[in-house]
Parts: structure tokens; C-alpha cells; sequence
């Protein structure tokens, strides 16, 4: 960078001395005799650094320091002191001067210290720079993401945050359904009293009545005294509902007549107690597919499905895999043993290229690692774990080893649309967006491959495929 220097002191020799030097080096600079003069500067003028002498006639470059930090707190200030003032230039750096410099100068000492000063302005402006991208992409308090997915999961955050209806969240896990559900909590009215969250498949079965609704002393072996549930400790808050898909049938029964009510009873209670709280509730699993085979009901489903939101895998925001990336290196640079400055090239194109089966909690224990691993100023391919490389080294890029024999292309084509349509329910759009196809290509292939629905017994039939 071709840096802006302005230059204050007194003695006009000492001023046309560094004028020369600091041209010569190819700095822009201005040098004024005063104080006042460089007030004067300031106003008109930006620059990067301030290279002025600590005693002068009138306002002292103490006072100076002192009139241009309380402005501009990150204005980069080296001072310049004879041999008897040193202390006041240690107290000077004690009130945010980034160096000082002892008269008679030396050149080499001179340009040594504005070399360090301007590295220190440049790291400055960077972390300004990641400040504001890391402001432009946080839509939501506490979540990162600029991907088309993201905004969209954001945009109905913000749409719905202020109201009292249960949301649903999609998403498969580490994908960060509970920071959501938090966002939500935050933006919302109650965001002045209880959050609490619970794992549905954490907790036994006979023990996630009490958990949500409370219980009685004596109501079962082991309860000693009375509880309070989470609905009524969340009282005027939000309840999260993590795993619902996890809960039986005779939880779920229990839980739709607390919604429906607006009231519990504890376990060996005897008294209905009113509650009022909102649910947030989510799932890896597919809910109506659930219904389909029994194991979730119907209308329970209706009730937490008021609002859904579908979080993205990372695979699917590839553009925020960087981002993330970074923002995990500033929150544990300082854990490793050696200043960390970034991540390698290479060692990107692994993140990039990953399938990133555990999402964005997996990403984080991933850099987390590189950061105490590495030995360097950047993250290496050798600092992740073997997961990553293997995949690169070995596969190049396929998620499977590529046989010596070599493969049937169509054969692998074929199941791989099998297994989309099973993922996708046999609706064909869903698979198509599953695999990257167009509605009507995959409509093709599914006739050229001859791939039939199978009936509830598993016997292939006539194809009868949903179109959307």
C-alpha cells in the first residue's frame, strides 16, 4: 500500500530530513510545524499513519496524541522523543501510541518501525473488513450464512419471530436447529424470560412425562419432593423440542392435549395448571412419512407444523463452507500453540470438496482440530482429519474407491436414481432436485431404466409416481 504519513515537528531540518527519506521510500506525505497545523491537516486530509514529535511549542505531541484518539481511536501514532523524554514516550504508548522513535532517527530503525506500523494498520483494516462481511451475512443473531438457502431461512425468522405460532424445523443433524429456535426466542416478545431446550430421544420414555409436565412427592420411587416441568419453568418463554419425531404414541397424545389446552398436570397430580408458552419443535426425520407408518400422529403434527422452517445441509450451501470456515478460526485462533494466520489453499479445497455428513457442527471440530494440530502460520492439508484426505487422495472426488475392474456406468446411474426416488418418497420433482435434474430428464430416465414403484409388499408395479 502506498501509505499517507503526516509529518508534525517544530524544527524545519528535521522535517525536510524525513520528507526525503519517507519519499524516497515512496510514502505520500505532508509535514506541518505544529500541533494546531495538523488539526488543520486532519480535517481535510485522511492518514494512515502519524509520525510527530513529542515536545513542540504550544500543544505538546502528548496533547495531540490525546485531541486525535479521542476522535479516532485506531489512528496508527508513532512518536519521536530526544533521549531525556523517553519516559513520557512510554507513557504516550500507554495511552495508545503504536511505537516511539529516539532522536537522533535512524534510517534503518526509522523504516523498520513504519514497515511494522503499516503491517499493524493493514491487519486493522482486515478485521474491520471480516467485521462488516461477518455484519452483511449474520441476518440473524448468532447464525452465519449468505447462501440463497440461508436467506430464505432467515427471511421467515424475521417474519414470524414477533407471533405466538409453533414452528417446526427441518434438519438433518449439526445443521444448528437449536440456534434457530433460539433466534426465534430472542426476536420474539418473550424474549425476557425462559428458553429451554430438550432432547426428545435423550431422555427414557418413562422419564419425558415428568420431564415436560413435573411431578408430585411420592408420584413414583425416587421423587422426594415436587417438580416443576419444563412447561411451567418456561412459563411466559419458549419450550424447544428437539428430536420430536422420537416421542411414542402415548407421549405424543399427552403432549397434543397440552397444546390443544393450554394447560398440564404434573405426574400424581391431581390439579390442571395453566401455561403459557410457545413450542418450538424439531426433526431430522421426515414427519408425514411418520404418520404414514403409524409412529406419529396426525394431528399432532398439525399442531407443531404452524410454521415450518427447512434448514439446508452444509453440502447445499457450499459458498458459506469459507465463511464458516473463518469465523471458526477467529473463535479458536488462539487456542493453538502458534499465531494462526488462515487457511491453505489446499487445505480449503479439502473443506470445499467434503460432503460434510455431521454439517456445520462437524466443520467447527474440524477446524477447531486444524488450529492445535498445525505447526504453521496457515492450516495444511495434514493438520484435518484423515476423513477429509482420504476422500481426496483416494477417491478424487467420488464418494466411493473406483473399483481396478472399472464400473458399469449405467448400473450406477440406475441406482442412483433408485435410491433418490426412496429418498424423495418416489415424487419425482423432489428427486429431481436431489440430483440435479430437470423435472422431465429424470422422467426420461426412470422409463429408459424401467424403475417401477414397488407396492407395500415390495414387488415392483406399474409405475404410479407423484408428480410434485
Amino acid at each position: 500500500m502506498i501509505g499517507r504519513i503526516l509529518v508534525v515537528d517544530d524544527e524545519k531540518a528535521q522535517r525536510e530530513i524525513l520528507n526525503t527519506i519517507l519519499k524516497k521510500e515512496g510514502y505520500h506525505v505532508v509535514d506541518v510545524p505544529g500541533a494546531r497545523e495538523a488539526q488543520e491537516s486532519l480535517e481535510t486530509e485522511e492518514f494512515d499513519l502519524i509520525l510527530t514529535d513529542l515536545k513542540m511549542q504550544g500543544l505538546s505531541g502528548m496533547d495531540l496524541l490525546e485531541l486525535i484518539l479521542r476522535n479516532d481511536p485506531q489512528q496508527c501514532i508513532v512518536m519521536m522523543t530526544a533521549h531525556g523524554t523517553v519516559d513520557s514516550a512510554v507513557e504516550a504508548m500507554k495511552k495508545g501510541a503504536f511505537d516511539y522513535l529516539e532522536k537522533p532517527l535512524e534510517r534503518d530503525n526509522l523504516l523498520m518501525t513504519l514497515r511494522r506500523a503499516f503491517e499493524h494498520i493493514t491487519l486493522l483494516r482486515e478485521n474491520r473488513l471480516l467485521q462488516k462481511k461477518l455484519a452483511e451475512i449474520r441476518c440473524v443473531p448468532n447464525i452465519i450464512g449468505a447462501h440463497p438457502k440461508m436467506k430464505e431461512v432467515f427471511r421467515i425468522i424475521n417474519k414470524i419471530a414477533a407471533s405466538n405460532s409453533t414452528v417446526l424445523i427441518y434438519g438433518e443433524s449439526g445443521t444448528g436447529k437449536e440456534l434457530v429456535a433460539r433466534a426465534i426466542h430472542e426476536g420474539s416478545a418473550r424474549h425476557d424470560k425462559p428458553f429451554f431446550a430438550i432432547n426428545c430421544a435423550a431422555i427414557p420414555d418413562s422419564l419425558m412425562e415428568s420431564e415436560l409436565f413435573g411431578h408430585e412427592k411420592g408420584s413414583f420411587t425416587g421423587a422426594s419432593s415436587r417438580e416443576f416441568g419444563l412447561f411451567e419453568a418456561a412459563e411466559g418463554g419458549t419450550v424447544f423440542l428437539d428430536e420430536i419425531g422420537e416421542l411414542n404414541i402415548a407421549m405424543q397424545a399427552k403432549l397434543l392435549r397440552a397444546i390443544q389446552e393450554k394447560e398440564v398436570r404434573r405426574v400424581g397430580g391431581k390439579v390442571n395448571i395453566s401455561i403459557n408458552v410457545r413450542i418450538i419443535s424439531a426433526t431430522n426425520k421426515d414427519l408425514e412419512q411418520e404418520i404414514r407408518k403409524g409412529s406419529f400422529r396426525e394431528d399432532l403434527f398439525y399442531r407443531l407444523d404452524v410454521i415450518r422452517i427447512n434448514l439446508p445441509p452444509l453440502r447445499e450451501r457450499g459458498s458459506d463452507i469459507v465463511t464458516l470456515a473463518e469465523f471458526f478460526l477467529k473463535k479458536y485462533g488462539v487456542q493453538g500453540s502458534i499465531p494462526v494466520k488462515g487457511i491453505s489453499k489446499a487445505a480449503l479445497k479439502l473443506l470445499m470438496d467434503y460432503s460434510w455428513p455431521g454439517n456445520v457442527r462437524q466443520l467447527e471440530s474440524v477446524i477447531e482440530r486444524g488450529l492445535l494440530m498445525t505447526e504453521n502460520e496457515h492450516v495444511e492439508p495434514e493438520d484435518l482429519p484423515v476423513e477429509l484426505r482420504r476422500d481426496a487422495a483416494t477417491y478424487g472426488g467420488l464418494p466411493f474407491p473406483f473399483p481396478p475392474e472399472g464400473i458399469s456406468f449405467e448400473e450406477l446411474e440406475r441406482d442412483l436414481i433408485l435410491k433418490a426416488m426412496e429418498r424423495a418418497d418416489w415424487v419425482i420433482g423432489k428427486a429431481a432436485t436431489l440430483l440435479g435434474m430437470t423435472y422431465k430428464t429424470l422422467q426420461y430416465r426412470l422409463e429408459k431404466f424401467g424403475i417401477e414403484k414397488p407396492d407395500k409388499k415390495g414387488n415392483m408395479k406399474a409405475a404410479q409416481f407423484q408428480d410434485r
